[in-house]
């Protein structure tokens, strides 16, 4: 018998409160030994003012207890508040977000009845770090941050997650035939990585493509994993053509602490009506219970889960002309309890016994003795100065700066909204009041002084800097995007 665990529980809003109930019940009825110390966050804490929609005081229980089982709940809309499921996911390091998605035909319906697939999203970087600026009239900005341990984490777990699993392939989706950088990081970090498990298949697709036809063929894919963005997008449109996004769970992994959750909303417009399906968040309570490593426990509930769906006892979301009982939520989770210890006759049944928990991967590209910042030289090379400037003739921009610029830089090009448009620019290109001006040093090499000194000879000028970002050379090779015709 395993010793008894205690969770910290998140009852959550809308139809959270009942689901949760159905769920806790399940655990208890299937001896999971958990004890509960629950919280109050959502809509309930934003309504006392306060933005993260947590209060302080509850950090320490969730770190005391490491595990988190959150039903949904309610961000208020308009200006000022934070997402609390972003803030516990950035908050408390859960760096990777799982998501299985598996079809149960004939009982749920789906166009994809041999679909398996497990969309592993990288959880706490890219555009997702809510860093944006209006910088002039016309253009607003959000910074879109990738980062080498980040990134080494999220695909090493991936590989151990397809390891644990008994997993065939690895599918990596990126965007670097454009974003050469970011995603050109993410995708050869997967390279690197993959290597070292020869035994498990992989492969990366440009994630256009890449989602056309995992919603096209899913049954070809098995992990994928992908940054941020595209994994919030990816792993919903995986969970509906599975059946129904109020069919899956989540897990948010940590270092330390892991979350698990529905991923559907908090549905206030059913709320207290009896018909919400518990299915999403009893999915996510079964993951919970691997990665506490009780096995028997998570593989009873998931059985007994799938002997319901296959007698057909459904909720209103899903009940169909198949179906024999449209089922409460009430009775949807008395028939769970009732099956437990049975096994599915049509849906595979589920065994993980002898399975043994992902393990958190080591960082060995980023937290090595030959890690970039010990082995590469880094040197100024240049900057591009972002400046307001209405949308007249780039002429008399170019005029005006190369007048100031000073012997140090050349003005090499001038760019609008990643568009070159001086020297040699089209007439017919669109411009905004927001231009980047590129600098490069004319010996190769530039101080931060000097930069300095630039920016204040072009403001005292009455031009208006908004931006600047640096240009750096790692090795003598330039780490920036080169602008065109340059």
């Amino acid at each position: 018998m395993s010793s008894t665990k205690t969770i910290t529980v998140a009852h959550g809003d809308g139809i959270g409160p009942e689901i949760m109930d159905s769920t806790l019940k399940i655990l208890d009825a299937a001896n999971s030994n958990l004890l509960y110390e629950e919280i109050e966050v959502g809509e309930k804490v934003y309504n006392k003012g306060i933005k993260a929609g947590i209060e302080d005081k509850n950090w320490d229980i969730i770190s005391k207890n490491n595990i988190l089982l959150k039903a949904p709940i309610t961000t208020p809309q308009g200006g000022g508040v934070k997402s609390l499921n972003v803030t516990l996911r950035k908050t408390l390091g859960l760096f990777a977000n799982v998501r299985p998605c598996r079809a149960y035909y004939p009982f749920v319906k789906t166009k994809h009845p041999d679909m398996d697939v497990v969309v592993i999203r990288e959880n706490e970087e890219d555009t997702y770090g809510g860093i944006e600026h209006r910088q002039t009239f016309e253009v607003y900005q959000c910074l879109k941050l990738i980062t080498l341990p980040g990134t080494e984490r999220i695909v090493r777990y991936a590989f151990e997650y397809a390891k644990s699993n008994g997993r065939r392939k690895v599918t990596c989706f990126t965007k670097d035939n454009i974003m050469k950088l970011t995603d050109g990081l993410f995708h050869d970090v997967f390279k690197t990585v993959s290597k070292e498990y020869p035994h498990i298949e992989s492969e990366n697709l440009i994630v256009d493509i890449g989602t056309a036809r995992l919603a096209d063929t899913p049954e070809r894919f098995d992990v994928v994993v992908m940054p941020n963005l595209y994994g919030d997008i990816v792993s919903d449109i995986t969970a509906q053509i599975s059946g129904s996004v109020g069919m899956v769970g989540s897990a948010n992994i940590g270092l330390k602490t892991a979350m698990f959750e529905a991923i559907h909303g908090s549905a206030p417009d059913i709320a207290g009506r009896n018909i919400a399906n518990p299915s999403a968040l009893i999915q996510a309570s079964v993951m919970m219970l691997r990665h506490l490593g009780r096995f028997a426990q998570a593989d009873n509930i998931q059985n007994a889960w799938l002997k319901t769906l296959e007698d057909g006892i459904h909720t209103p979301d899903i009940f169909s002309t198949d179906s024999k009982i449209k089922a409460s939520t009430q009775d949807f989770t008395r028939a769970v309890i009732d099956r437990l210890g049975q096994k599915p006759v049509t849906l595979s049944k589920v065994s993980t016994s002898g399975a043994v928990k992902v393990q958190i991967p080591e960082l060995k590209i980023s937290r090595s003795e030959n890690k970039p910042s010990a082995t590469q030289k880094r040197r100024l090379a240049g900057v591009d100065l972002f400046v307001y400037w209405e949308p007249q003739n780039v002429n008399l921009l170019a005029q005006r700066l190369n007048d100031v610029v000073g012997e140090e830089f050349e003005l090499t090009m001038i760019t609008n909204r990643g568009t070159k448009v001086w020297p040699n620019g089209n007439s017919e290109t669109f411009c905004t009041d927001h231009w980047r001006c590129r600098f490069k040093s004319m010996n190769g090499k530039t101080t931060q002084l000097q930069v300095v000194d630039l920016q204040k000879r072009l403001t005292k000028h009455a031009l208006d800097i908004i931006k600047t970002e640096n240009l750096y050379l790692f090795d003598n090779e330039p780490a920036f995007s080169s602008g065109q015709g340059e």
